[in-house]
């Protein structure tokens, strides 16, 4: 972005944005890489290297390419414009693929002779001793490029002019009588620089050639056919190099265009409004949308399902019930329920701290999902998908579908994880059990006190002994009423403690459920949502990347 803006203040315009389209269409190019057809994301990056090379170099030369085909004159007018006779004309003609260079002023003009990639022994400084008091000042600050024929035999040929023809600020096209209508100059050039009318000039050269009465109906089908090229204020000269007709209008056409430094910047405001706007159509406009909430409710509820949060939820309940009554159960049979498994054990959950430590790298044994709880995860997903996506052109459809599923052979270790990793509130008993415990143990010692004490009496009774006076409460005997009642109120709370219990398991349960669920949020967020979200930030910085471009 700083090399960009350093260029951009090269340009003789302070006000120009050329800077600012450029930034815009490469915020486009890097995000819609491997989202949009890589050829035309190429091709726009061509174009972002292309500008930014351009706008590192001199503002103070106008590049301008004269195109033309074999024998339209194009060589000829390139000298009778220079003064000089630096093109072969004709049979003369070499065969390199390299352009030949005139320049006009120094200054900077080395590297951008250098950019283009015009070898030394095809650059001429027009300003040397070469032209020996008849050179024109006007042209001042001008790279003139007499490029190869474009409908060369050799390959090379019209490969150098494909490659200038985009690099050049102001384009020159030579035509000739006989081949003006020629489908290989429009189909192949100019139809495709519709939106290049202001750096483009079309001239008829060999004028001499056709007769008085016929040149203007020629010249206007010549405008009929840049019309239908999509041209139509592209400006149509006619010219003879050989006896210099209509030069010096050209040549005033071209002296405006490159004294008033617009020229680079029109040029390059095309290529970025150009790539912008395929990448714009390729792109579309339109807004992600916002899935309903049964969607999210229903990839939560798959995710859960699959992951077995309704078996974890019913093991908590169990394993609640399980240890709450073999902690307030009566002692006398409490103990029997240590020869029940505990559910959540078994499912390699609840192991505690040292546990979990040493089930980090292991499943734990919760069912895996079957195919039918896939199916549906699989289902959910691509459901949220195509809610955020129906409005957004198909490029991007696919790119936020394969963003969704990527993750999905991973989902099962995460969800694992994922309840291996939950606290489930199970570990500690309720603080009412411990209370329950201490006043089952007073019972339970009340009842084998008070039976002690009638059996010290029943053994005294037997061996005649005097027997000591037994204190009562309400005409019953304090042992018998520490017996009994230690027994039955026992027995009562244990009662009592079975709805404590249940009631106690079903919040826990409903408690471990929500905890569970969170951690699944957790997971869809990082698996699904996250990589979604990255696609549609990455689409909301093409599409703000290109508004800047094409503004």
């Amino acid at each position: 972005m700083t090399t960009l803006l350093e260029g951009a203040k090269k340009l003789v315009s302070r006000s120009s944005d050329v800077g600012a389209l450029v930034a815009g269409l490469e915020t486009a190019v890097t995000n819609a890489r491997g989202r949009l057809d890589d050829e035309l994301v190429d091709a726009a990056q061509e174009v972002v290297d292309r500008a930014s090379g351009r706008l590192l170099l001199t503002a103070d030369h106008t590049i301008i390419a004269i195109a033309g085909a074999t024998g339209s004159g194009k060589s000829s007018t390139f000298n009778a414009l220079t003064g000089l006779e630096l093109s072969a004309v004709g049979v003369r003609r070499p065969t390199t693929s390299w352009a030949t260079a005139c320049v006009w002023g120094t200054e900077g003009a080395p590297e951008l002779l250098e950019w283009l990639g015009i070898p030394a022994r095809h650059q001429v400084t027009r300003d040397s001793m070469l032209d020996v008091g008849r050179e024109d000042r006007r042209l001042d600050g001008t790279v003139l490029l007499d490029l190869p024929d474009h409908d060369s035999t050799e390959v090379s040929h019209h490969l150098e002019v494909d490659r200038l023809v985009k690099l050049a600020d102001l384009l020159v096209w030579v035509l000739d009588p006989q081949k003006y209508a020629d489908a290989a100059i429009h189909d192949r050039y100019l139809k495709k620089l519709s939106g290049y009318g202001d750096v483009t000039m079309v001239v008829l050269n060999h004028i001499d050639t056709v007769p008085e009465d016929r040149r203007e109906a020629m010249l206007a089908d010549v405008r009929r056919l840049l019309d239908q090229d999509g041209l139509a204020d592209v400006p149509v000269l006619a010219i003879s190099a050989r006896h210099g007709i209509g030069l010096d209008r050209l040549k005033d056409e071209m002296v405006e265009r490159a004294t008033s430094k617009k020229a680079m910047r029109t040029r390059l405001q095309a290529d970025v409004r150009a790539a912008a706007g395929a990448m714009a159509t390729a792109s579309g406009t339109g807004r992600p949308g916002t899935p309903a909430r049964d969607r999210t409710a229903e990839l939560e509820e798959s995710f859960a399902d699959a992951a077995g949060v309704p078996i974890v939820v019913d093991a908590v309940a169990a394993s609640t019930r399980l240890r709450a009554r073999r902690a307030t159960g009566w002692p006398v049979t409490s103990w029997l329920s240590r020869l029940r498994p505990d559910p959540l054990r078994r499912l390699h959950l609840d192991l505690g701290s040292e546990g979990r430590a040493l089930t980090k790298a292991a499943r734990t044994s919760v069912p895996e999902p079957t195919r039918v709880q896939r199916a549906r995860v699989d289902a959910a997903v691509r459901g949220l998908a195509d809610d955020v996506a129906k409005d957004l052109h198909r490029p991007w459809q696919d790119a936020v579908r394969r963003a969704s599923v990527q993750h999905l052979d991973d989902i099962g270790d995460r969800l694992d994880s994922t309840l291996a990793g939950t606290d489930l509130g199970v570990a500690r008993i309720p603080v009412w059990a411990g209370v329950v415990r201490v006043l089952q143990w007073l019972l339970i010692t009340s009842a084998v006190a008070g039976a002690g004490w009638l059996a010290v009496l029943a053994v005294m009774s037997y061996l005649k002994l005097p027997e000591p006076e037994t204190p009562s409460v309400i005409g019953v005997p304090v042992p018998t009423l520490m017996l009994l009642g230690g027994v039955l109120l026992g027995v009562l709370l244990g009662v009592l403690c079975w709805v404590l219990v249940a009631f106690t398991a079903r919040a826990r349960a409903h408690a471990a459920d929500r905890r569970l669920r969170t951690g699944i949020r957790s997971v869809i967020a990082d698996l699904v949502t996250k990589p979604i979200d990255a696609e549609l930030e990455a689409y909301n910085k093409v599409r703000h990347g290109l508004n800047d471009a094409l503004s």
